[in-house]
C-alpha cells in the first residue's frame, strides 16, 4: 500500500488531508506526450489528466466520508500512479464496512449519467462543431470514468469489488472467514491479470497484478490471524474502551522496535524482548488504541 513516504501534501478538505506522490508527475508527462495527437494544444491533454486526478480523487473522498458517516476514522488520502487509497477505518461491522468501501464507486456510478447528459447538451448546442477538442475531451473523461468504475468492481481482494463480496460474505460467516474467502478467490483474479498482462505485454497489468497479489497474502495471513483470535480464550477483567471486546490471551502484539510478537497484558505494556514501553495498547477487534488503564477499567469512548 502507498505511505506518505515520497509522497506532498497539496491540500486539506473536511479535515482529510490529501497527499501526491512524486511518481505522479511522471505519469502526467508520459500520458500527455502518449496522447499528444488527440488536441491540437497541450492544454487539452493537461486539462485530461486533471480530471482523470479529479475523479479519482472524488472516488477516494467518497470511501473516506462514508467511513466517518457510520463512525469510523478517515484523515488521509494518497493519489498514486496505480490510483488512489483512502485510509479509512471503519468500525468492524460489516454493514459499516460494505458502505465505507461501496460509496467509493458509487461516485463513478453518480458520474455516468452526469458525464453523458453533459455529452448531451454539448451535442445539441452545436459544441462539437465549434470544438472538435472539447468532443474528444468530453468523451475521454467519460471513458476513463467508466474504466475506473468497471476496474474497481472487479471481485478481486483488494480491489472494492473484492472487498464488498468480503463485506457480503461477513454477514453470513464472519468476519474471518469472509475475508479467508476473499483472499482466497483474489488470488484466482491474480492469475487471471497475469495472464492478461502476458498475452497484452502490458507493464502496467504486470505491476497491478504485483500489487493485488501482495495484498491478498496479506489479507490471508490477516485471515489466519482473525481466526486464531476467534479461538483464543479471553482476558475477562480487561474490556477495549471502545468496541467493549476482551482481548486475547496470546502473543497478538507486535513490537515495532524488535519486530517480535508479545502479550502485551501478560507484560504490563513492555515488550519482553527488547524492553520497550507501549503506553497505547491497540485492540485487535476494533483497531483502536487507548491506554491499558481504560482497558481495566473499560472506560467509555
Amino acid at each position: 500500500m502507498p505511505t506518505r513516504q515520497g509522497s506532498i501534501r497539496i491540500f486539506r478538505l473536511f479535515g482529510i488531508d490529501v497527499y501526491l506522490h512524486w511518481s505522479w508527475f511522471l505519469i502526467v508527462l508520459f500520458d500527455i506526450q502518449s496522447r499528444s495527437q488527440m488536441y491540437n494544444s497541450y492544454a487539452w491533454n493537461a486539462l485530461e489528466t486533471l480530471s482523470l486526478f479529479g475523479i479519482v480523487l472524488m472516488h477516494e473522498f467518497g470511501h473516506a466520508l462514508a467511513c466517518r458517516q457510520v463512525g469510523g476514522k478517515a484523515n488521509q488520502i494518497v493519489l498514486w500512479p496505480l490510483g488512489g487509497v483512502a485510509y479509512v477505518a471503519p468500525p468492524q461491522r460489516p454493514g459499516a464496512m460494505l458502505w465505507s468501501i461501496a460509496a467509493g464507486p458509487l461516485v463513478n456510478v453518480v458520474l455516468v449519467p452526469v458525464l453523458f447528459g453533459l455529452s448531451i447538451f454539448a451535442r445539441q448546442a452545436g459544441w462539437e462543431d465549434r470544438s472538435p477538442n472539447f468532443s474528444t475531451y468530453l468523451a475521454a473523461v467519460q471513458v476513463t470514468n467508466l474504466i475506473i468504475l468497471i476496474f474497481n468492481l472487479l471481485p478481486i481482494y483488494p480491489l472494492d469489488g473484492g472487498q464488498i463480496f468480503r463485506s457480503l460474505l461477513w454477514f453470513a460467516v464472519g468476519r474471518a472467514n469472509s475475508l479467508m474467502v476473499a483472499s482466497a478467490l483474489g488470488f484466482v483474479g491474480v492469475a487471471g491479470m497475469a495472464l492478461f498482462a502476458y498475452f497484452s505485454q502490458q507493464v502496467w497489468f504486470w505491476v497491478l497484478a504485483a500489487f493485488a497479489g501482495f495484498n491478498c497474502w496479506a489479507g490471508y495471513k490477516q485471515a489466519q490471524q482473525l481466526l486464531r483470535l476467534e479461538k483464543s480464550p479471553r482476558r475477562a477483567e480487561f474490556h477495549c474502551p471502545v468496541c467493549q471486546e476482551s482481548p486475547p490471551i496470546g502473543e497478538f502484539w507486535g513490537c515495532s522496535q524488535c519486530q517480535k510478537t508479545f502479550d502485551t497484558f501478560l507484560s504490563q505494556g513492555f515488550c519482553p524482548h527488547c524492553n520497550a514501553e507501549y503506553h497505547v495498547t491497540s485492540c485487535p477487534y476494533c483497531f483502536n488504541g487507548r491506554p491499558m488503564a481504560e482497558w481495566r477499567s473499560g472506560g467509555g469512548k
